[in-house]
């Protein structure tokens, strides 16, 4: 798959066609660990000029996860302010007559980064991307129902899991130490995702 191709593309300008001109449109992009959202993100902001807002601007800080016993499952729904992230997506719904400011997520530091993002007001299509954004539970609802459209991204499991271990060993893990944390705490994760892809709007097959 291309970063946005012609199907892709018309399946936005339809959802932009659908909703009155001064309606904002958020666009959802959900998937397993490594199936591609921020690849297919930029190429709708590529296309369309339209910000991107990571569900993982979201993650509880490091300093957090440690108070609560979760490092060592980072990345797993309850390692996120899911809350948060159903207000800013409310917010952003609303289109006030103000630049939004959304956090990101440095992956550097592996850590968020707040007022890093921002949406303006002009901005009619606004994406966001994430692994959650379709979980059948009441916190992730909220994000689910802040959204207009759900796009569940799928990728050939091996292929995946080869890019999960090559980002870790880029953030700074050992090889080893990669494979072992895509295998205790990704693929959990990105089976619980993947379940939840029956409730998408549309699933994309990435090449």
């Amino acid at each position: 798959m291309s970063p946005l191709d012609d199907d892709l593309r018309a399946r936005a300008d339809d959802l932009l066609r659908a909703a009155a001109p001064s309606e904002r449109v958020l666009l959802g992009l959900a998937g397993a660990p490594g199936a591609g959202k921020s690849t297919l993100g930029a190429g709708l902001a590529a296309a369309y000029g339209c910000p991107v807002v990571p569900m993982d601007g979201f993650h509880l800080a490091d300093v957090e996860l440690i108070r609560r016993g979760l490092l060592e499952r980072k990345g797993a729904p309850e390692t996120f302010d899911a809350e948060g992230y159903a207000a800013l997506l409310t917010r952003l719904r609303a289109r006030p007559g103000h630049t939004v400011m959304a956090p990101a997520f440095e992956r550097d530091l592996e850590q968020p980064v707040a007022g890093a993002i921002p949406v303006p007001p002009e901005a009619r299509l606004v994406v966001t991307e994430g692994n959650y954004l379709l979980l059948d539970e009441p916190r992730w609802r909220a994000v689910r129902e802040c959204l207009d459209s759900v796009w569940h991204l799928r990728l050939d499991d091996a292929v995946r899991r080869d890019r999960l271990v090559a980002r870790h060993v880029a953030s700074g893990k050992s090889p080893d130490a990669a494979r072992a944390w895509v295998e205790t705490v990704d693929e959990p994760n990105a089976r619980l995702v993947d379940s939840a892809a029956s409730r998408a709007d549309f699933v994309v097959e990435v090449d």
